[in-house]
């Protein structure tokens, strides 16, 4: 039995995934010169076994949520953007951890152990920009 798969649910949610960790990332690269990047980096490299299949299903231009809500818009400051983005990775790898529960329990499990590292880093990275 074939499982069809939420495609444009896993790509939006990949995606989002890879850009919010991106972000942190790349603060913490170039503003405080962090081996934490390094980290994040490892993770962010998570692959996909069907990408090429999820790729085909995307269609962003109709997405209905694609406009920013007002607290989307604004940001204070660097911690206001690190901590958004990583809650962002965050639920983003719980999704994308359900969801391959259907049909690869690996990959789900790989999801599973990033998003309980992103919040190990979330505690690390706040501490180190002195929250």
């Amino acid at each position: 039995m074939k499982i069809n798969l939420p495609l444009r649910t896993i790509d939006a949610n990949f995606n989002r995934f890879q850009e919010g960790i991106r972000v942190v990332e790349d603060i913490l690269r170039y503003e405080y010169n962090s081996p934490l990047a390094k980290k994040l980096k490892n993770i962010r490299h998570i692959r996909l076994p069907n990408y090429e299949e999820i790729v085909k299903k995307r269609d962003s231009l109709n997405d209905i949520l694609k406009s920013s809500t007002k607290s989307e818009q604004n940001r204070e400051n660097l911690k206001a953007i690190v901590i958004a983005n990583l809650k962002r990775a965050q639920q983003s790898a719980r999704v994308l951890e359900e969801i391959y529960k259907i049909s690869d329990i690996k990959t789900s499990e790989h999801f599973k152990n990033a998003r309980y590292l992103l919040y190990n880093y979330e505690k690390e990275i706040l501490s180190l920009m002195g929250i």
